[in-house]
Formats: C-alpha cells, structure tokens, sequence
C-alpha cells in the first residue's frame, strides 16, 4: 500500500533516527527488528521482522534499505486502496508507536506544551514536512518549509486568540530557513505561546489545530437535526470531515451520538428557515443552522467533503501536496529567473570587458575615442533592446495565450449556436412538411369542391332545359286551347257568365307565368230540347 508508505515515512525515519548511534545514518537490525515487528503487529501481519535477518548481508541497515523492505514485505500485503477511514487509523496508530520510540528526544527540550500536545505538534510536522536527502545523499533530514511552518504558527496563534506578527515570523523563517522538528517546537514556544500562562489553553489550541491538520476536520459547531423516530428538531455538536459527519451532544466531543457517511454521490440542498437536506445512499438528513452566514459555511464545507470524500487521500495531505507543487513552481521560475538575470549579467560583463578594451585601445589612438565610445553605447542599447524584446515576447505570448483561449471560447459558443440553428432548422422543416401536407390536403379538398360545384352547375343547366322544354310545351298548350276557345266561340256563343276564366299556373318559371285557360263545363253542354241547360 503505497499510500500507507508515504504517509508514514516522516514518522518512520524520526523513530530510525533516534535508533541510530551514529551519525552514519545507520541502525543495527536487532533495533530495527522491534520497529517492523510493532509495525507488523498493528497492520496484523505477524513475523514481518524475521525476514530482515536475511536482507542484505549486513548488521545494519540505512534508512533506504528499511523503508525498500517494509514496501516489499510490510505494507505490499495491505490492499491497494483502503478506505480513507481505515487509512487514518493505521496512519495513527504507526505514529504512535514511532513517537513512543523518539518521544524522549523531544520531550526534555520543552517546558510549555504537554505531551499530549507534543505527539499532536508532532503528527502535524511529519504531514507537512518533506524527507530532504543530505549533500551526500547517504542521510535525510525531514525539513518543514518556512511557509508551511508560518501556516502552522499563525493557525495556533489564531486559536489562541493572540495577535499574529507576520513581519517578524518572515524574518525568522528567513533567516533559519528549513525547519527540523526540534527548533520547529523552540520557535512555537518563543514566539507563538510565550505570552500565553494557561496550559490548559495551550493544550487545547494546539488539539484545535491537531483536528484541522491530522483529523481532516473541515468544520465544526452547532447545527439542528431533525429526528428520525420523534420529527423534532435537536441541537447536537457536528464535526465534518471529508467522507464522514459527526455528531457529539457537547462540544468536548466525549459521547458520540451517531454519524452520517458522506459519499461523492451525496447532495446538498437548502429549504426554508436556514435548514440544511442532506442526502446520503442510506437516507436523508435534515440539518438547521442559526443563520443564513452559518448555513452558507456549511453548505460551503459539505460540497467540499462531498468533493474529497473519494479521494484515497486525506483532504489536509492533498492540499499540503498542492502547496509543495505551487512551491517546486515558483522555485523552478526563481531559478529560471536567476538563470536568465546570470546570462544577462554575463553579457554584461562581456560588453564591459570589450568597453574596457576599446577605452585602453583609445588612450593609445586619439583618432578612435568616439568610434570606440559609440560601439559602446551601440551595445549596451543592443542589450537593453534584447532584454526589452524578451518582455515583449512574453507580454506576446500571454496575449496569444488569452486570445487562443477566447477564440477556443468563441468556438464552443459558435458550434452551441449552430447547434441551435441546426435543431431550429428541423423544427421549421417539420413544420413547413406539416404545412405542405395540410397544403395539399386542403387542395384536394378545394379540387373536390370544384368537382362538385362542376356537377352542381351541370345539374342546373339540365333543370334549365327542362324547364325550358315545358315552358315552350305550356305555350304550345295555350296557343292550342286558344284556338280551341276560338273555335268554341264560334261554334257556341258563351254567356257572360260563362266566360273563359284564367287561371294562374302554380308551375314555377324564371321569365314570365303562364296563364291557363278554364273551360266550365256549361259551355261545352248541349242545350236541351226545353231550352233548359
């Protein structure tokens, strides 16, 4: 377990030092037997410490041989990945069995913290501390940057609720420079606790921050939670870490009341009356802060447990391993710097020396003075332009830069854009397909209509014509009953009261009504012998 390996190796090599005679930086194995064998023990593999009777055919051992065999023997019998949980566990339980071995060591330097408050000081310098191989690269020396060692100082000054005096720690950490554990806990003691009488204060400082650095606690307090049995809402004591939430009935933290897993599949979300949902794969939980500041904090807190719940890693390791990269960043551009500032000053010098030269070859020639003095000045301004060229350069690359990332901004903008248009495009030859369709139906529709109104109209045209066949059929009637009437007068003289009446046709006609001639009946008798009708 590599993981394991690294986390621990700080602890390791301060429980190799002090078994060390020596400063060879090397331990008989019958001392080192005792060490793998505790190590063994707590990561329950037994009978680890006899194989380093037979590695390597010496009595001693240097600190890379140790740490090879505990790799191939020890720690390449624990899983790949353990559980973050179980990964603190066995990092504190090897520090404790390290600290126990070089306890004494440090223990007599200090009179203001405990020793509980030592193994805590202890356990914070070995995660921010580097293993820093010595000049002949035979030893190694763990060293604590000047910054991390600040970041520490301030936290515990903070804690204690003392001014912090930022100038005059920088100037320290100047001038020491890198930090062994040792001067690491003097400069504690003198600049950070020395106003501070109450070690009751002190002890629990520096737990504080010992449960910041070493526990991974991203925050604690006081938060409402809503009961799963009796729906009320409690107030408990909540510690957060990255994976895991807490929560205790005080803030001394002795009784623990239960704990929720925090997954990287958890969500959180907020609801009205500065309450907190927490939702977990085993249920969801209710949460209340006090105020809207408080739940934006542990809003703020969840989503980054939440982020670094699946790590493999400690959250305080992860961020101490991104300022160790910021670090080796900034170095790598000092030297880069000092490099370039080196050839600059080379070429000065170079241009000095041939001034130099051309000033005692112009003592020698009068005539030359003013070429020599304007090749001079022709050079130093070459120099000031190619440096001034390099700036220019790098102002250019840096616009280039910023402006491929805005092109690259653009693109995605351009190819989103034309996305929408493309899916705009469907819809509007879905709907133009659609209107077409209805188009055609509604011209199919009209064709009919057509059709019919076609036969509608030659319909009527042959109502038209029979209509006009019986008209000239009824005036052919009349002309004849006329002529019959006629010859009906002249035959028999009609009465007045037998006049021919007219009847109108009930026939409909669209030009003019005929008129129907009625004959009585009287008139067409014969009149009878008597004279009576």
């Amino acid at each position: 377990m590599a993981v394991l390996l690294d986390n621990v190796t700080n602890y390791i090599w301060h429980a190799f030092a002090s078994l060390q005679q020596d400063k060879a930086g090397l331990v008989h194995k019958s001392k080192l037997k005792v060490l793998t064998a505790n190590i063994g023990t707590l990561l329950d593999l037994y009978g680890v410490e006899r194989g380093l009777e037979h590695f390597r055919s010496t009595s001693t051992l240097n600190f890379d041989h140790l740490k090879y065999y505990l790799q191939r023997e020890v720690f390449a019998s624990l899983p790949e990945r353990l559980p973050l949980s179980e990964l603190r566990l066995y990092e504190s339980k090897i520090a404790e069995i390290c600290w126990l071995i070089c306890r004494k060591r440090f223990s007599e330097t200090s009179n203001v913290f405990r020793r509980e408050s030592l193994f805590q000081l202890f356990r914070i310098f070995c995660l921010l501390a580097d293993l820093t191989a010595d000049a002949n690269e035979c030893t190694y020396q763990v060293l604590l940057h000047p910054t991390e060692a600040t970041y520490v100082a301030q936290s515990l000054v903070n804690a204690l609720g003392c001014p912090w005096d930022e100038e005059d720690f920088a100037n320290l950490s100047l001038s020491m420079g890198h930090f062994r554990l040792t001067p690491f806990i003097a400069v504690l003691e003198s600049r950070c606790v020395n106003e501070v009488k109450d070690k009751d204060a002190i002890s629990e400082a520096v737990a504080d921050i010992y449960q910041t650095f070493v526990e991974d606690v991203i925050k604690k307090g006081y938060l409402s939670r809503k009961g799963y049995i009796f729906p009320t809402m409690k107030e408990y004591w909540f510690v957060l870490r990255p994976a895991e939430l807490v929560y205790y009935k005080t803030r001394q933290e002795r009784e623990k009341l239960g704990s929720v897993n925090v997954e990287a599949n958890s969500k959180v979300e907020t609801k009205e009356g500065f309450k907190i949902i927490l939702h977990t794969s085993e249920r969801t939980f209710e949460l209340g802060a006090s105020n809207h500041m408080t739940r934006l904090q542990w809003l703020s807190a969840l989503q980054l447990a939440i982020e670094y719940s699946g790590s493999g890693q400690s959250y305080q390791r992860i961020q101490a391993a991104k300022r160790r990269s910021q670090r080796q960043g900034r170095l790598q551009e000092m030297l880069r710097a000092k490099a370039q500032l080196q050839m600059e000053r080379n070429a000065r010098l170079v241009a000095e020396d041939q001034a130099k030269e051309l000033e005692a070859a112009v003592k020698e020639e009068s005539k030359k003075l003013n070429e020599l003095e304007q090749i001079r000045e022709k050079l130093e301004v070459l120099l000031e332009e190619e440096t001034q060229a390099k700036r220019d350069e790098e102002i250019v690359r840096g616009l280039q830069a910023r402006i491929l990332t805005e092109e690259w901004e653009k693109r995605a903008e351009l190819e989103r854009l034309q996305e929408e248009q493309r899916i705009l495009l469907e819809q509007e030859k879905r709907k133009r397909m659609e209107f077409e369709e209805r188009q055609k139906e509604k011209e199919a529709q009209l064709r009919a209509a057509e059709q019919r109104l076609l036969q509608l109209e030659q319909e009527r045209r042959m109502l038209d014509d029979k209509l006009k066949t019986a008209h000239n059929r009824i005036k052919m009637s009349e002309t004849e009953k006329e002529v019959l009437e006629a010859q009906l007068v002249h035959v028999v003289p009609l009465r007045d009261s037998d006049r021919v009446r007219r009847a109108h046709s009930f026939v409909p006609s669209t030009k003019e009504r005929p008129v129907i001639l009625e004959i009585r009946s009287s008139t067409l008798k014969r009149p009878s012998r008597d004279g009576n009708s």
